[in-house]
């Protein structure tokens, strides 16, 4: 069962226990350590649940996960890597494979559009129609705003989805249903709610704001994403499909779901339907630099990222600008977002303290065959017991 654990600790007495197990597997007698300060066993006290998070990944490849990779990082770091790449040839995962990233690309999407916010060519509270006119019909007599979009608050219906069913969405895995197409057919259903009324997490919001993007700088979506956000953070291995391409290129995962019965590989994917809003390949390493990027105030100036990390004044909202607000049972809030595409599952998570410095990310992507039907399980699994302390 290939599971591969690195532990960094960044205490003298977790480096004096886990010497031996690092240096070869197997426990050697210690010499004497020197004494440790007291603020280094704190650190280790509050670092991450190393033993809860071995545990997650101990049993995988299992009937349902095939691998984990995860990352931990801030006040104390840990990566665990198990599973497989693929069920056929057996060859294990690794930690620098690539995955469908999922709706984790919205958070690179608000990242965009605050910028843009930043350098006074978008107001948030300015209708959606200033910068695509013609974008709705009549029936819409309230355009929602671009704070509405960026907060799942728009009133806007869902577009067209190739498919409801596994079954359906397999058979129609390699057609193409472009941005434009899955907008026109949503405002033609008209507003399900006033905007600003109620708080409904769906893609079509942030595809409005992918052709947002666009008609603003007058450049292409991935593009924008590139210079504005992957290229500054280092992200060399996170992009785009180029349209209705259906393969991750370069090394990568694949992928299993469970579709009319029966187990089958569902890497190759044409995802031109969710575009800015869930088409990105990337790895962990690099959704660990877009955490600490973003929290750091790399990507935003922090005082949009505060109004990123609000929740909208609206009756039961969790979500704030492209992440969602936990609150884990021990009281430590984490600002999150997941991503589910058929056969993977990613997370990237952060929690602050009071003054607002990062004190544990986590990422991970999962390839599950459970990945877009229990989402909230894999997470308690593999993400939450990264914040037991």
């Amino acid at each position: 069962m290939p599971v591969n654990t690195r532990i960094r600790i960044r205490t003298a007495v977790a480096v004096a226990l886990l010497a031996g197990l690092l240096a070869g597997g197997t426990a050697h007698t210690a010499t004497a350590a020197p004494a440790v300060p007291a603020a280094q066993l704190r650190a280790a006290a509050t670092g991450p649940d190393v033993a809860a998070l071995e545990r997650a990944i101990a049993q995988v490849p299992d009937d349902d996960v095939t691998a984990a990779l995860i990352r931990v990082g801030g006040d104390g770091s840990w990566t665990g890597t198990a599973g497989l790449r693929s069920r056929h040839t057996g060859a294990a995962a690794t930690q620098d494979l690539r995955f469908r990233a999922g709706s984790t690309t919205k958070v690179v999407t608000a990242s965009i559009v605050l910028q843009l916010v930043a350098e006074g060519r978008v107001e948030l509270d300015a209708p959606v129609t200033r910068y695509l006119p013609g974008l709705l019909p009549a029936s819409f007599t309230e355009p929602p705003t671009v704070r509405h979009l960026l907060t799942w608050t728009s009133g806007l219906k869902a577009g067209a989805a190739l498919g409801d069913t596994p079954e359906e969405m397999y058979a129609q895995r390699f057609r193409t249903l472009t941005p434009q197409r899955v907008v026109a057919t949503a405002v033609a259903k008209g507003p399900a709610f006033t905007p600003g009324e109620r708080q409904v997490y769906q893609n079509i919001d942030y595809t409005v704001l992918g052709l947002l993007i666009e008609r603003v700088t007058g450049d292409r979506y991935a593009h924008q994403a590139e210079v504005r956000v992957l290229r500054p953070l280092g992200m060399r291995d996170t992009g785009f499909p180029a349209g209705p391409d259906p393969v991750i290129h370069g090394p990568h995962l694949r992928a299993y779901a469970e579709v009319g019965g029966r187990t089958v590989d569902v890497t190759e994917w044409n995802m031109s339907d969710r575009w800015a809003a869930g088409d990105m390949i990337s790895t962990t390493a690099d959704l660990e630099k877009l955490v600490r990027g973003l929290f750091g105030g790399r990507v935003v100036p922090r005082p949009l990222l505060d109004r990123m990390l609000t929740l909208p004044d609206v009756e039961g909202a969790t979500h704030g600008m492209g992440l969602q607000r936990f609150v884990h049972d021990n009281g430590t809030v984490i600002w999150a977002k997941t991503g589910s595409r058929p056969g993977y599952h990613t997370v990237l998570a952060a929690a602050r303290d009071a003054n607002g410095r990062l004190t544990r990310t986590v990422v991970y992507s999962v390839t599950a065959r459970s990945a877009r039907d229990d989402g909230l399980g894999l997470a308690s699994r593999f993400a939450l017991p990264a914040f037991n302390r």
